[in-house]
């Protein structure tokens, strides 16, 4: 082996951009890469728990104020960014909402939030970072799609699995656009994750049961595939979905 396994998932030197850094994933997400030697950009609509999580980083970490469904303030990120930093090697894609109900509660308006969030606000990130990215000929884009994405809504509405399953194929389409410039695009799809967005104490419980691993998952269980796919050892990993669900979509 050419080199030890801790330096293998060494991220010193580079520079994550996490969105949704606030909370659940995104947090975790943050607190792994800047552990393994990475400045992050911390990205939230947020600011009080943004703030104080930049504050217990300390070195190597910024929050940014923004909505990732507004293309001026996701370049206005991206800068801030360059300016802090010099150089963005690692895009997130965790920002989003969730929001129940049934198809015939879900107007027109209601549809375009949650897309505009949770898809539209993924691509604008791509968008506003390949190009620094392709000046580099390096980069990994990691946008955290959904297992409602591949098999529907569970705790979502029709607009969240839609935006979700959406992200899916942004990530594949776009493997292949940034390949040449050696930028990998992958997605995660979490099942069931213990966050702030996720289920009632009773839904919970039955959920439970339905998963092989017998749990609901921890932030974390999605923070170190992450780091995997961001790493040197994710190097030849690209246009892939990587389920981190405990088994229950096996079933």
């Amino acid at each position: 082996m050419p080199q030890e396994l801790h330096e293998l998932l060494d991220l010193s030197g580079q520079v994550a951009l996490v969105t949704g850094a606030s909370r659940g994933i995104g947090r975790s997400i943050a607190e792994v890469f800047h552990c393994a030697g990475a400045g992050v950009a911390l990205v939230s609509r947020s600011a009080e728990p943004l703030e104080e999580l930049a504050g217990q980083l300390g070195d190597r970490a910024i929050s940014l104020v923004a909505d990732v469904a507004e293309e001026a303030q996701v370049n206005e990120v991206v800068e801030k960014t360059l300016e802090a930093f010099g150089r963005i090697d690692i895009l997130i894609n965790n920002a989003g909402l969730m929001s129940p109900g049934p198809y015939s509660d879900i107007h027109a308006a209601e549809w375009h939030r949650v897309i505009s969030a949770n898809l539209t606000g993924a691509y604008l990130c791509c968008l506003a970072c390949a190009p620094h990215m392709q000046k580099q000929e390096s980069g990994r884009i990691i946008n955290i799609s959904s297992i409602s994405g591949q098999t529907g809504g569970v705790s979502g509405g029709v607009h969240y699995a839609s935006s979700k399953a959406g992200m899916l194929g942004m990530t594949k389409t776009l493997s292949r656009d940034l390949a040449a410039s050696n930028i990998t695009v992958n997605a995660i799809t979490p099942g069931v994750i213990d966050t702030s967005m996720t289920l009632s104490a009773e839904v919970r419980s039955q959920i439970e049961t339905l998963v092989p691993l017998g749990r609901i998952g921890e932030p974390e269980d999605i923070a170190y595939p992450a780091l995997f796919l961001a790493s040197r050892m994710g190097a030849y990993i690209t246009g892939a979905t990587i389920d981190v669900n405990g088994g229950i979509l096996k079933r």
